[in-house]
């Protein structure tokens, strides 16, 4: 059996293997993604900015669509994330901020299936032969398997 293809090293630029992956919920709202937004917002503090690879999708991609969702702008999200003293602090205000039914499944639902359109498929191709890892098509069915495979969650 032939080994798996991994990504070409720096073909998505700095890849921050700290990051949680998208598929993980949020413990008090069940939100998959929202604790990969939270960690990006602790790590811009932190560091100051995201590497480039991170940037582009920094309050744009899954972060906006959560945000969307959910009816919030991401500043605000961002704003509370730097402002709370501890996850407690900051589970509460988010609940505060978001409304009353978040809507989880309805959300998840829709960012598992993210990249599973006509489009969505080419552009996962198109992601995965920059990587050098076109063979791996059939396998990485989502823009969140892409983000799992990149960051190596995905072997």
């Amino acid at each position: 059996m032939a080994e798996k293809t991994r990504p070409i090293p720096g073909s998505t630029g700095e890849v921050l293997t700290c990051l949680p992956s998208p598929y993980l919920p949020h413990p008090a709202t069940g939100l998959l993604h929202l604790p990969r937004f939270i960690a990006k917002i602790r790590y811009t503090q932190e560091h100051g900015e995201l590497p480039n690879s991170y940037r582009k999708n920094y309050k744009r991609g899954f972060d906006r669509f959560l945000c969307l969702h959910l009816g919030v702008e991401p500043a605000a999200v961002e704003e509370i994330v730097m402002t709370s003293a501890d996850d407690a602090e900051l589970d509460r205000r988010l609940l505060e901020l978001f409304p009353e039914d978040v809507q989880a499944a309805k959300w998840n639902r829709e960012m598992v299936q993210k990249g599973m359109t006509e489009a969505g498929r080419e552009f996962l191709r198109e992601s995965l032969e920059k990587m050098g890892c076109l063979d791996r098509a059939d396998e990485i069915k989502s823009v969140a398997d892409m983000i799992d495979f990149d960051e190596g969650r995905i072997m």
